[in-house]
């Protein structure tokens, strides 16, 4: 298993906080330890319409100079222009789509091969089962779109978030409904601990499906400050050989974060676990 980062707690997203440059996370996170950095696709670090061809490559031969990959590419969802891929605007669902084709471009450039699905929320009026389709229409066309760019689309279960898709046995039967090859499931512990489900059920459920971790624990703090115990966790993820990254998705809901602080607590203490 491999450990890495999301950026969101060093961007002002969406607490206000703090907001570094990508290239002096990237040293500071590689400076800890981290594999892997997961870019949270917003300003500053990784809004695709701000990052041209050059700034691309600037990417890239930092990443490489400090010995750090992206391992994956997490949209945002929520508040002001929407991105809801399960809204019965048209205009706003198709607006969401192209998102996500821009993310999956970036994914390809910065040599990444995984971009995290959440699958909206419902408005008024439109039924369970209309966001349900709506939603799983938008992910296969985003998904056919990644196939032959070798991008893994995850979709993560975010009850505390969304309303479309709440579980681990949601995304599985969106992924089956889907018969997508390149659509895997993911899930955080923040929001399994939410719905009071033990968080190594859920990667017995998804298994060889399971692609993707995001970690944190109570209130979105680093993982050991909270009351979960993750040593079960990691017991599960070793049980069905996971080889892929666990990443921090921690501290970007109160200004009391310190991202380095955070950081290196959650890199020594999942160390001293695993």
């Amino acid at each position: 298993m491999k450990l890495s980062f999301n950026t969101w707690v060093y961007s002002s997203f969406g607490t206000w906080l703090p907001a570094y440059p990508l290239e002096e996370v990237i040293k500071r996170l590689s400076r800890i330890g981290y594999d892997g950095i997961e870019l949270g696709a917003t300003s500053p670090h990784a809004w695709p319409e701000y990052l041209d061809k050059k700034k691309r490559e600037e990417i890239n031969k930092m990443l490489s100079d400090h010995n750090i990959v992206v391992s994956s590419i997490c949209p945002p969802f929520g508040g002001g222009p929407g991105f809801n891929p399960a809204s019965s605007n048209e205009t706003e669902r198709k607006a969401c789509i192209k998102l996500y084709k821009e993310c999956i471009d970036l994914c390809v450039d910065l040599k990444s091969h995984i971009i995290i699905w959440v699958g909206g929320w419902l408005v008024y009026g439109v039924s369970q089962d209309r966001g349900w389709n709506l939603q799983k229409e938008a992910l296969v066309e985003c998904a056919n779109y990644a196939q032959d760019k070798n991008v893994s689309i995850v979709i993560e279960p975010t009850p505390a978030d969304t309303n479309v898709i709440e579980t681990a046995d949601d995304a599985l039967q969106l992924m089956k409904e889907t018969q997508v090859p390149n659509i895997k499931v993911m899930f955080d512990t923040f929001h399994a601990n939410y719905r009071n489900e033990p968080m190594a059920d859920y990667v017995r459920k998804m298994g060889q499906n399971l692609a993707h971790v995001h970690i944190s624990d109570t209130d979105r703090l680093p993982p050991g400050q909270g009351n979960m115990d993750f040593r079960p966790l990691i017991q599960a993820l070793k049980d069905i050989n996971f080889n892929r990254f666990l990443t921090m998705e921690i501290g970007f809901n109160t200004r009391a974060a310190d991202p380095d602080i955070y950081a290196l607590q959650s890199y020594e203490y999942l160390k001293s676990i695993m």
